[in-house]
């Protein structure tokens, strides 16, 4: 029997890249699966086609993560349509690099807003739908162990802020045994970032094992944490970026 039968996961961001792995991986382990997008909808709706083909249940929702109104309405989606929502996957993000001296306030709003106001927007209305014992996995990056360019400050600066969110929100949960982790890829060969791109051979020159992840990947890792062999695992950090910060 899939080890996620019966589960429900709501996966933000989740029509491409690392988040449409994970929504697909979910969904072959058993779980009905909700993805969030902004504007991707047909990359959404291939993922949900996809999971559906396979013979699961997926729901594609379009929110705006800037917008709390949009973040209510697609937990209270996903919920209304599985029941519950036993697994949050914090996955939607954006990469903003430039120097400190090229970013505006409005960069650093849109940035925090994205990466790190909406992780708890979402996490604070899903804990309103999920039974004792869930997960809430949240994507960081292993740029928020590590700084090897310029030009990461702010980017660094949301995905850390998700280092201490994880750690305290562990604590705070854990009385309902919810597991509360943080998974910190590395270089990912998605469309945002190919591994043949003309910055491919500068990424894979800071690894240990000089190989991008696959998206599969990252959401095996995710898979292992929302399934019963991850139960005990919470407030914990997952790096996988072949050795780059090592």
């Amino acid at each position: 029997m899939p080890q996620l039968n019966g589960q429900t996961a709501l996966v933000t961001g989740g029509s491409r890249g690392i988040g449409a792995a994970i929504a697909r991986r979910l969904a072959a382990d058993g779980a009905a699966v909700a993805i969030t997008y902004t504007q991707a909808e047909q990359q959404a709706q291939e993922v949900v086609r996809d999971i559906e083909a396979a013979g699961g249940r997926g729901l594609a929702i379009r929110a705006d993560n800037r917008a709390p109104a949009a973040i209510e309405a697609a937990v209270s989606a996903t919920a209304e349509a599985f029941g519950s929502i036993s697994i949050l996957v914090n996955n939607a993000g954006i990469f903003d690099a430039r120097p400190i001296t090229e970013l505006t306030l409005a960069d650093f709003d849109r940035t925090v807003d994205i990466n790190v106001r909406a992780v708890f927007a979402f996490t604070r209305a899903a804990l309103a739908h999920m039974p004792d014992g869930g997960r809430i996995i949240t994507i960081g990056s292993n740029l928020a162990q590590r700084v090897p360019w310029p030009g990461l400050s702010l980017y660094s600066l949301s995905k850390a802020a998700l280092i201490g969110f994880t750690k305290g929100l562990a604590r705070d949960l854990g009385p309902r045994a919810i597991s509360v982790s943080i998974v910190h890829p590395g270089s990912t060969a998605t469309d945002m970032n190919p591994d043949s791109g003309e910055l491919a051979d500068l990424q894979r020159s800071t690894m240990a094992i000089p190989r991008y992840n696959d998206p599969a990947e990252v959401a095996s890792l995710v898979a292992w944490l929302a399934g019963p062999e991850g139960r005990g695992v919470t407030g914990a950090e997952f790096t996988i970026d072949a050795g780059t910060n090592a």
